[in-house]
């Protein structure tokens, strides 16, 4: 499997997450099945250390860290929210722009919920001729998303909460509507892509901005219904 490397230095390393690829080995996996910092860790011969969470359906930005030290004081970071994470996603309906804040869950199968704050701006709405149950003629929106809080699903959690599932999720979102989109465009994936991270060098203190293209079966899928 390709991991396209963005940065890397002697103390972190910055990748392109595929979709449908875990970042850590959990106890649901079977014991050859691959994961981020495994495959990483295989291509720099070194032990990775994981900083944040990004779901294995989830595509794009993630840092990871060559040394305890590196993991911790990045780690940090993200606790005190000092770090910058942009997301994009194709979600159902045109959400404008706001801001969700409703608790959220902290795990499957959990009833705890803790605070969660997520900002979103619509890019693009695309009208559709998909009708079905008592909708018609729904809409896709391009949305761009900026959250403050890092929770177990957070984003599609505070999207399905609010009526604007994220298309292609099959845990939270509308399971009828990725049906007609998959017959419709023969795409499979869930539309959440982790598109650019901003955080200061642990060891420099230098500000760092990577980012990652928007996939092109996001553009594909809007260009689908535009015609």
């Amino acid at each position: 499997m390709d991991i396209p490397i963005l940065y890397q230095d002697e103390h972190l390393i910055v990748v392109d997450k595929p979709i449908d690829l875990p970042v850590h080995k959990n106890d649901f996996m079977p014991n050859d099945a691959p994961y981020l910092t495994k495959l990483v860790g295989d291509i720099t011969g070194k032990w990775i250390y994981n900083v944040h969470r990004l779901d294995s359906k989830t595509s794009g930005v993630i840092v990871l860290a060559l040394s305890s030290e590196i993991a911790k004081e990045l780690t940090l970071q993200f606790e005190r929210k000092e770090v910058q994470k942009t997301y994009f996603a194709l979600v159902l309906g045109n959400p404008g722009e706001g801001t969700f804040d409703q608790k959220v869950l902290v795990k499957k199968k959990s009833k705890f919920k803790k605070p969660a704050v997520t900002h979103y701006k619509t890019i693009e709405t695309v009208q559709t001729k998909i009708s079905y149950k008592d909708k018609e003629d729904i809409e896709f929106s391009l949305v761009k998303i900026t959250p403050e809080t890092g929770r177990w699903h957070q984003l599609r959690q505070h999207f399905a909460k609010n009526k604007f599932d994220i298309i292609g999720d099959t845990h939270h979102g509308d399971f009828t509507l990725n049906k007609i989109i998959l017959a419709d465009t023969e795409v499979r994936r869930l539309f959440l892509h982790a598109a650019k991270l901003e955080f200061t060098h642990p060891v420099n203190k230098l500000k760092q901005e990577f980012e990652s293209p928007l996939p092109e079966e996001f553009q594909n899928v809007l260009n689908h219904y535009k015609s």
